[in-house]
């Protein structure tokens, strides 16, 4: 009897402890100390609880503007937080080598509604919301680009593909500056919604409307003149296949179109910039040097 009074008490203890550690609440972000960070920045219309992060250096510069790189997190379309690690990690890589950076939350799919354009309206309106406050960031308006992973990856080069006439700008708020960037940074993005499918956002399966599959993938919208765009991609990534990239990359090549496609042997899904197999930041900075300084 004493044993089992003893089991079930060291059952009943052990099963309290799991419950308290899967009940602990999630740790809060860690931000470098060595630069600046404005949280929970209003950029979207009045009522939108969806807000943003501001990377600045301690000290700005006096003489010159600094240009700027809109982040947008990843997670299916829906979740993920403009706080992960990723993009404190590129965050704090960009305002070292002389960025201004702006991570955003946009709406999220919950597959009740679709979500699609407002998320991308959401990262096209934080470019705009740079413009407009640029001279109070100290950033330069004409030099912004955009960085995204995965589903924030194809929210980025949507951001740098499409243009007024193609109807994807939002038409509020700040209709009256641009959404265009210098430049895209796409980490292992999809580029090719009907090819992957799996795109809740959008509110209906690629048999019920194919047109807006192909209507709200990155690769529809490739032209001779669109910005330079880097591509980055694991060969170990389950989540969005490597081919993704490849096609991306042969579709820019037969535009014309200026851009990088850096495959990472071994990297898996929602690498930072310091991978265990590769450092990318060499590679990253001196593609956004390039375009934005």
């Amino acid at each position: 009897m004493k044993i089992f009074f003893f089991c079930t008490a060291f059952i009943y203890s052990f099963a309290i402890t799991g419950m308290a550690q899967e009940a602990k609440p999630k740790a809060p972000p860690e931000f470098p100390a060595d630069i600046r960070v404005e949280h929970n920045v209003s950029f979207l219309p009045e009522g939108r609880k969806q807000k943003a992060d501001l990377y600045f250096p301690l000290a700005m510069p006096k003489d010159k503007k600094l240009p700027a790189v809109v982040m947008i997190h990843g997670g299916g379309w829906a979740t993920g937080h403009k706080d992960e690690k990723r993009e404190i990690n590129i965050g704090g890589t960009l305002v070292r080598n002389g960025y201004v950076a702006m991570s955003i939350d946009y709406i999220l799919s919950d597959k009740k509604q679709a979500v699609w354009p407002t998320n991308l309206w959401d990262c096209k309106t934080a470019v705009r919301w740079l413009r407009k406050n640029a001279d109070r960031l100290g950033i330069d308006p004409d030099r912004i680009g955009v960085l995204g992973g995965s589903a924030g990856g194809h929210l980025a080069a949507m951001v740098a593909l499409t243009k007024p006439e193609d109807g994807l700008n939002p038409p509020q708020p700040y209709a009256e500056y641009s959404c265009d960037v210098k430049c895209c940074v796409d980490m292992y993005g999809i580029t090719d919604i009907p090819t992957y499918h799996d795109a809740t956002m959008l509110g209906k399966t690629f048999t019920e409307a194919p047109e807006l599959y192909r209507a709200a993938s990155p690769v529809s919208y490739v032209r001779s003149n669109s910005p330079p765009i880097l591509i980055l991609h694991g060969t170990a990534d389950t989540t969005v296949n490597v081919k993704q990239s490849e096609y991306f990359d042969r579709v820019l090549t037969s535009a014309h179109v200026e851009h990088q496609l850096v495959i990472v042997p071994g990297a898996v899904h929602s690498f930072d910039l310091q991978p265990p197999q590769q450092d990318l930041r060499p590679i990253v900075l001196k593609f956004l040097d390039a375009h934005l300084k």
